[in-house]
């Protein structure tokens, strides 16, 4: 499994009772703890402690059907998927496979740098908390401006301080229906009045 220019693999041996020994470490370890060496990058090949067979192709499927059935952990491969890798083993296009997905594959972990940061910058964690500013600012400019327009006078009658005398307050949309803005305005109203009884406390 070692590919040119990296060091030797380690070896794990499987004994009969399907215990795995670390023979780099000289302690036993788990299938856990041999998917966070592929994490890692650590190479190394499986061997049966009694036959001397190498493993290291049905270990590593194993491997993936432990991580594809933890619980609560999000799946790799889609059923269809599965479905089609399935039929190739059937099909006369089955030689082609390996090397296709091992292409693909390969060429997936070369690019991983370049569409992590891709999709940090598209869908980061700051990403939606920015979309929900600049919402939350827009819907404060609104209900600003519909303040103005549907309540021109502050508490007391008299006009806002922010308010131009000489200017009329915005006409409503000709489209928006007559009994929609006399809910609005009657909403309006209401959180005025609600503002003011607040501010007297």
């Amino acid at each position: 499994m070692a590919e040119s220019g990296k060091s030797t693999p380690t070896v794990i041996k499987k004994y009969a009772n399907r215990r795995l020994y670390h023979t780099g470490t000289s302690t036993y370890v788990t299938l856990e703890d041999l998917a966070a060496m592929v994490q890692a990058g650590e190479d190394f090949v499986v061997y049966d402690a009694k036959s001397g067979e190498d493993i290291t192709r049905s270990v590593l499927t194993q491997i993936i059907f432990e991580q594809e059935n933890k619980a609560g952990a999000e799946n790799l491969l889609p059923v269809a998927f599965l479905r089609q890798l399935i039929r190739f083993y059937g099909d006369s296009m089955r030689a082609m496979v390996p090397s296709f997905l091992e292409h693909s594959m390969h060429h997936l972990a070369r690019e991983q740098d370049g569409l992590r940061e891709k999709m940090s910058q598209t869908f980061g964690p700051t990403a939606f908390q920015h979309a929900m500013e600049e919402q939350v600012r827009a819907n404060m400019s609104f209900f600003n401006e519909a303040m103005r327009m549907f309540t021109p006078f502050g508490p007391g009658g008299q006009p806002a301080a922010d308010d131009k005398p000489a200017e009329a307050p915005a006409a409503p949309p000709a489209t928006a229906p007559k009994g929609e803005l006399d809910d609005i305005k009657r909403q309006m109203a209401e959180m005025q009045s609600r503002l003011e009884a607040l501010a007297k406390k």
